[in-house]
């Protein structure tokens, strides 16, 4: 290239990883459609961080430096991130920067709207219509059609002996109000199984790092039908992809966004498990509800501002109106697979939501 046409360097991307992995993948997903290199930068929080990020705002105080990775110039031209805990860190990165550093946020921030060039949200949050906020009607997500059948072959001989359907059983955790308990465990299992039975077909079980063990113990047990059951574990290869490939169907507990979204997006039957309580028992009669953060949640939906609600039930709705997914019971169980209206054959309205966000991102670095 001519001196008069210097080549340009792709912008510096830089993406904040907590502990959730459900927002890293979104924070991931968003890099990885932008195109250009980006850099992980993994971020470890205090015990303490809620009271630096209401004190302080823009800080490091609240995380643990020597577990994070190294913040250092020079500063990023972009950031993306997810999560309250990492609130603090990009706008302490973005005030380094003296404010050249632009930053996108996934979810619902804590700080004011206004705070983010862009905020990438979706219905449970109940943010209003603003121009630097986009809202997508589900969590953004990887979808690699090749990488996934890769997976699914990897995953294939362990999963030989099952019969089909194959329905894949997806189970999340503790979330707001909702508590993952063993009792909810062991009749997610029963109705799996009974869904099963009725299909003349199999399961396949995976929990997640935030699945309580009793819960899934529970559901483990309950399971009399033919399966195949993976227990997460950081020292051990996920095959939650290859699982994802390889069902015919999918049950999900009703709390993960993330997991109905990916399962969602491979066009096949849809079953939401009700991760509420028992609605015949009033909710503070139940011991678990009392726990930090199902009374947080409840104090936030009733006194916090709106914006500073959270009711996922709008997606779960959503879906269910849209004929997209149907709430597992007995009923439904008892019917089988061969009862579903495959509606879910047709690629969701919003399919294309990762490439539109992303557009809006790369026209936010416009001229770098």
């Amino acid at each position: 290239m001519s001196p008069e046409m210097p080549d340009k360097s792709p912008p510096r991307v830089w993406c904040l990883l907590g502990y959730k992995a459900g927002d890293n993948t979104q924070v991931t997903a968003l890099a990885d459609a932008l195109g250009w290199p980006w850099s992980p930068i993994r971020i470890h929080a205090r015990p303490w961080e809620l009271t630096t990020h209401l004190a302080l705002r823009a800080t490091l105080a609240g995380i643990d430096r020597s577990r994070s990775s190294e913040l250092l110039p020079p500063w990023p031209d972009l950031l993306i991130s997810a999560g309250r805990r990492n609130e603090p860190v990009a706008r302490w990165i973005q005030s380094q920067s003296a404010g050249a550093t632009r930053l996108v946020h996934v979810g619902r921030p804590w700080a004011p709207l206004s705070t983010y060039d862009l905020i990438v949200t979706t219905p449970q949050y109940l943010l209003p219509d603003l121009p630097n906020i986009r809202h997508n009607r589900l969590p953004l997500f990887h979808h690699d059609a090749d990488a996934l059948d890769q997976e699914a072959a990897a995953l294939a001989p362990q999963l030989a002996t099952l019969p089909s359907p194959r329905i894949a059983l997806l189970l999340g955790g503790d979330s707001g109000k909702f508590v993952f308990t063993p009792e909810k465990g062991r009749r997610l299992g029963q109705l799996a199984s009974t869904l099963a039975r009725a299909s003349s077909g199999s399961i396949i079980l995976t929990d997640s790092p935030r699945t309580p063990r009793a819960a899934m113990d529970a559901c483990v047990e309950a399971i009399d039908v033919p399966a195949f059951v993976h227990r997460w574990s950081a020292d051990a290869p996920n095959p939650y992809r290859g699982i994802l490939a390889s069902a015919d169907a999918f049950i999900v507990t009703g709390e993960s966004m993330s997991m109905l979204a990916e399962a969602r997006a491979q066009r096949k039957p849809l079953y939401i498990f009700d991760m509420h309580d028992d609605p015949k028992t009033r909710w503070w009669r139940h011991r678990h509800a009392w726990r930090y953060k199902p009374v947080s949640h409840r104090l936030a939906m009733r006194f916090a501002p709106q914006r500073m609600r959270r009711d996922i039930g709008r997606i779960q709705n959503a879906l269910v109106s849209a004929g997209e997914a149907q709430w597992l019971n007995t009923a439904s169980a008892e019917e089988g697979l061969g009862a579903v209206v495959d509606s879910c054959a047709a690629p969701p309205p919003g399919a294309n939501e990762l490439a539109i966000t992303a557009q809006k991102v790369r026209t936010l670095l416009e001229g770098h």
